[in-house]
């Protein structure tokens, strides 16, 4: 039978309640809202460029039309009455590229160039926002605007498009002030018409959207700053309770330390609180027992070594070699009494921590037990009690544990039966899978065990035995120890009076079986 093991279960804190989404949206929440901003004030200027360049391309197309249709002699008046309307300077050059009419000759200028150095110093910062945010978007550079040295149409490289393909043509160029300059040049049927305008506004309505984006984004960095303080204040605060607490159990100076568990937490820190407390009380418990384990070992150490101080005592004031020769005996009985008794005080304390280090693997009860059974066979050490094991199907007791464990438990069973088995009794022994466990039986045929001991005989140094037994045979540790490692093993022992026979105990172990194949 091949052994699938259990799936890992799922941690708790890996749901809606979690920290880590919470964190991230704080986290994330400025940056996403910055990178959305970039990307909307991006698009808004690219379709307000877009707007601006179709506004430049219809005043050029309507300026060639009424230049078309007006004559000669009145052109320049319209020329100047156009550039008027549109602040703009228009231009025209003939066929042969030299300029013919100037608005700017006729009206004076329509708009200035500002120079930076006579700004006030907002609109340098202004300016290097503008940079910085060129260079974030990876915008193209644009062409710095300059009036030619000579002003003739090869020198407007949007004009000599216009007519050689005798369609409008656009050009876009910045000012020193970084505020753009559009051109537009339309073909005429003796020359092209040049359209130069400086759009101000253009500027100023992109940096009035990034002013407002920009106090948008310092009410969301305080936001998100506020949250960040409220959420490490719901993780700083429970955990400078949880440190509190542990280091009074630490201290040890309060023997209750209560450790907050806060239930109203579904996340890690609400986890962290309950396992602490868990573990907390796990270790006050651990602490309780070894103290009344101290306690009980003291208690049962001084029996003998009363009885061996006073065979010691009795050895120096008796001379008749027959008394001597029975204390002798007993402190013989004593001395062995007591090294079995540490024999299993010593097992029983390491049986815990052997048991949370060792690494579990699968093990088939049935030829441990048939090698058990074996054991007591040839060693006859007491008694002629007979032993029955009915072997299982080869590989249908499997359990994940550790063979010399579960061995020492089911030999436990097995010498605390023989020892109540009457002479020629039968001891039985079974094992069988029964739904998700497996289950071991061991059965006597002795006086059975008391409706009201039941759950006594398991404590630790708690005996009792049949008449006749020899004293301090047994430590009482057995049935102890054979609990703490079936439980070690997330099994469960109990025992129970036998109802197919007249009179003897059952003891049975049910350890948790391995999922099928």
């Amino acid at each position: 039978m091949r052994i699938r093991r259990r799936r890992r279960p799922t941690p708790p804190w890996r749901g809606r309640w979690s920290l880590t989404p919470r964190i991230l949206a704080v986290n994330v929440l400025t940056l996403a809202l910055v990178a959305l901003s970039v990307f909307y004030l991006d698009a808004y200027r690219n379709q307000l460029t877009e707007e601006r360049i179709r506004q430049t391309r219809g005043e050029a197309r309507l300026a060639a039309i009424a230049l078309a249709s007006t004559p000669a002699a009145n052109r320049e008046a319209v020329t100047a009455r156009i550039a008027r309307e549109t602040k703009s300077r228009i231009r025209v050059y003939e066929g042969s590229g030299r300029l013919v009419t100037d608005s700017w000759r006729l009206t004076g200028p329509t708009f200035r160039l500002r120079d930076p150095s006579a700004q006030k110093w907002t609109k340098g910062i202004a300016r290097s926002l503008d940079r910085g945010f060129n260079a974030l978007v990876g915008a193209d550079p644009i062409e710095d605007y300059a009036e030619p040295a000579e002003d003739r149409l090869a020198a407007w490289p949007e004009a000599v498009e216009a007519r050689r393909t005798g369609r409008l043509a656009t050009e876009i160029r910045q000012a020193p002030d970084l505020t753009p300059v559009l051109s537009a040049a339309a073909p005429l049927l003796d020359g092209v018409l040049l359209l130069n305008a400086n759009d101000r506004n253009f500027t100023r309505t992109v940096r009035e959207q990034r002013r407002a984006l920009g106090l948008a984004m310092i009410f969301v960095t305080i936001l998100s700053l506020l949250l960040s303080l409220f959420l490490a204040r719901t993780i700083v605060r429970p955990l400078r309770r949880l440190a509190i607490a542990a280091h009074r159990v630490r201290q040890g100076r309060s023997r209750e330390v209560k450790v907050p568990r806060l239930p109203s937490r579904g996340d890690e820190i609400g986890m962290l609180a309950r396992a602490v407390s868990d573990m907390s009380q796990s270790l006050r418990q651990r602490i309780d027992n070894i103290e009344a384990f101290a306690a009980d070992v003291t208690h049962e150490l001084k029996n003998p070594l009363a009885s061996l101080r006073s065979a010691v005592e009795g050895l120096g004031r008796v001379d008749d070699p027959e008394l001597r020769a029975k204390l002798l005996d007993i402190a013989g009985q004593d001395v062995r009494r007591l090294d079995r008794l540490i024999g299993d005080v010593s097992e029983a304390a390491r049986t815990d921590a052997e048991l949370a280090r060792a690494k579990f693997e699968p093990v088939d009860v049935g030829p441990l037990i048939e090698q058990i059974v074996g054991s007591w066979e040839t060693r006859r050490e007491r008694g002629d009690a007979r032993l029955a094991f009915a072997r299982p199907r080869a590989a249908s007791t499997i359990v994940m544990g550790d063979a010399g464990r579960l061995a020492r438990a089911i030999d436990n069973l097995i010498d605390n039966a023989i020892s109540f088995s009457p002479p020629g009794g039968l001891v039985e022994i079974a094992a069988a899978r029964v739904g998700d466990s497996i289950r071991i039986r061991v059965e006597d045929e002795g006086p059975g065990v008391p409706h009201e001991a039941r759950e006594a005989i398991f404590n630790r140094f708690h005996s009792i035995r049949p008449d006749g037994e020899q004293f301090g045979r047994h430590s009482g540790l057995g049935l102890a120890i054979a609990r703490a490692i079936v439980e070690g093993h997330g099994g469960e022992i109990d025992v129970q009076d036998r109802d197919d026979a007249p009179s003897g105990a059952r003891f049975t172990i049910c350890l948790p079986a391995p999922e099928r194949a």
